[in-house]
């Protein structure tokens, strides 16, 4: 471990995200909105702090990172810029107390979109870019952009990515780290800039434009609108972000590769194909369950089914609906694809598609093998052969996963929520959605979560996000020990 490399960097993470307050003051400045001097404390105190935290660490010698000091990093990283995101939140007065501002600031990085705020359309233009901008940097990884800027890290940023991405197969796009993380990005940015490009031509103003665009894209769900995107009941606008809710749930590196020339790879990727395959089951599912009963005319059960389906599967969270009204089939489906997410390699959260595949692939080659007990069968993911380290890793991934939604949800329902609820928040969090059920639907909020619970979702949400096993290793003794 090489403590002083870790604060160093986690101070330059600190000090990027003040220095990344500029845009909300400026913001605020245009609209004269009454928060310019509270992100301007904001982003003094963060600038101050994160540059007095890099030069106090600061070291000549060349440090390698090692694959625990990924860990760590990572894991601090996040933690560290959830606490920095709560600056603008006290400082101005939206969110009252510490507990409800870390919860809001964090379910921001963490692009869950859980949020405390009943009043969202009351905050200033200034605090609600920043909302968005939270989720903007935690979509494709705050770890990954310093990566991306921060080349002196060298053969160590592959540690960072490998942690802040921990996909059963890390795709390394470029040769070298730093030039991955820059595509992705370059491939981020184009495709939030295309959907506020779209929102505008539809009549959407710009403000509002980037800050879904700003929330689509890393599958947040944070919306400026108290009532999400229902707000504007148009098709156009559900239509559009639809699109991009899909887009961002693609693997970046298929993206990349089709726009590289690659087309032909969206018919080949069984992991894609699995993905767009659910979302029409899914959908075809919902569509029949809510005809007649909520939706009289056929196109608008598929219109609102359809936004709801690809939002809660891709984790993005956005509504257009109040789907715990909605039969108990729907809700079940909806549920479910909490669970499921995006695929490997997407800003969307959830166990992932490549390993719901992986899973099932390996319980029917279970099967075979007592048909056929001297039978060498092995495990493809179309037509690459899946090693059993890749598989040991998923199957380790799920039951620490289960695990854990088992146990936060006891402790959930210990804390007095409802069935519905408890398992319904702790889903929604460690699968990075957003809105659940009950006392927590998409029309709610969750404010009404006692504190102790708002610490345990958090939990959730950081576990969600890194995916489990970088969060858990700084919690294992021998990891601490030389």
């Amino acid at each position: 471990m090489h403590p002083r490399s870790i604060f160093h960097f986690i101070g330059l993470l600190v000090l990027f995200l003040g220095l990344s307050m500029a845009a909300p003051l400026a913001v605020s400045l245009v609209f004269q909105d009454g928060s310019t001097e509270s992100l301007a404390l904001s982003m003094g105190v963060a600038v101050t702090a994160g540059l007095l935290l890099s030069l106090a660490t600061r070291s000549r010698e060349d440090v390698q990172l090692s694959h625990r000091d990924g860990a760590a990093v990572v894991s601090l990283g996040w933690a560290s810029a959830g606490l920095v995101g709560t600056l603008p939140y006290l400082l101005s007065g939206a969110v009252p107390g510490l507990t409800n501002a870390y919860f809001e600031s964090l379910s921001g990085f963490t692009t869950t979109g859980a949020s405390i705020l009943s009043n969202i359309e009351a905050l200033p233009e200034g605090i609600l870019l920043w909302r968005s901008l939270t989720q903007w940097f935690g979509g494709m990884g705050i770890i990954v952009l310093s990566v991306a800027i921060l080349p002196f890290l060298g053969i160590g940023g592959m540690q960072l990515y490998k942690a802040e991405v921990p996909s059963p197969v890390v795709d390394k796009l470029k040769p070298r780290i730093s030039e991955t993380a820059k595509t992705l990005w370059k491939i981020y940015i184009l495709f939030t800039g295309m959907e506020i490009l779209l929102l505008l031509g539809g009549g959407m103003p710009l403000f509002e434009s980037a800050c879904h665009a700003f929330c689509t894209m890393p599958t947040g769900g944070f919306s400026p609108m108290n009532a999400s995107i229902a707000h504007y009941d148009s098709s156009y606008f559900d239509g559009v972000i639809l699109v991009f809710m899909l887009v961002a749930g693609v693997n970046f590196s298929l993206h990349y590769r089709f726009l590289k020339g690659e087309t032909r790879i969206v018919a080949k990727d069984p992991e894609l194909l699995t993905f767009l395959g659910l979302f029409a089951v899914f959908t075809l599912a919902v569509t029949l369950d809510i005809y007649g009963s909520v939706y009289q005319s056929l196109s608008g059960a598929f219109r609102y089914a359809s936004f709801q389906v690809g939002s809660i599967l891709t984790t993005t969270g956005f509504a257009t609906a109040d789907f715990d009204q909605w039969p108990a089939c729907s809700r079940l489906i909806l549920l479910c694809s909490m669970f499921v997410g995006g695929m490997a390699g997407s800003t969307g959260g959830g166990i992932k598609i490549m390993r719901i595949v992986l899973l099932a692939k390996h319980a029917y080659r279970e099967v075979l093998r007592i048909i056929h007990p001297h039978a060498v069968i092995s495990v493809k993911l179309g037509r690459t052969p899946v090693g059993e380290d890749v598989l040991s890793s998923v199957w380790g991934f799920f039951l620490l996963f289960l695990g854990l939604f088992i146990v936060s949800t006891l402790v959930m329902a210990a804390l007095g929520l409802d069935l519905i609820t408890a398992f319904s928040s702790v889903a929604a969090s460690i699968g990075n959605t957003g809105p659940g059920l009950g006392a927590v639907g998409p029309v709610r909020n969750y404010l009404g979560i006692p504190d102790a619970g708002k610490w345990v979702l958090i939990f959730c949400m950081l576990l969600g996000r890194l995916e489990v096993y970088t969060v858990i290793l700084l919690l294992v003794p021998a990891f601490w020990r030389k």
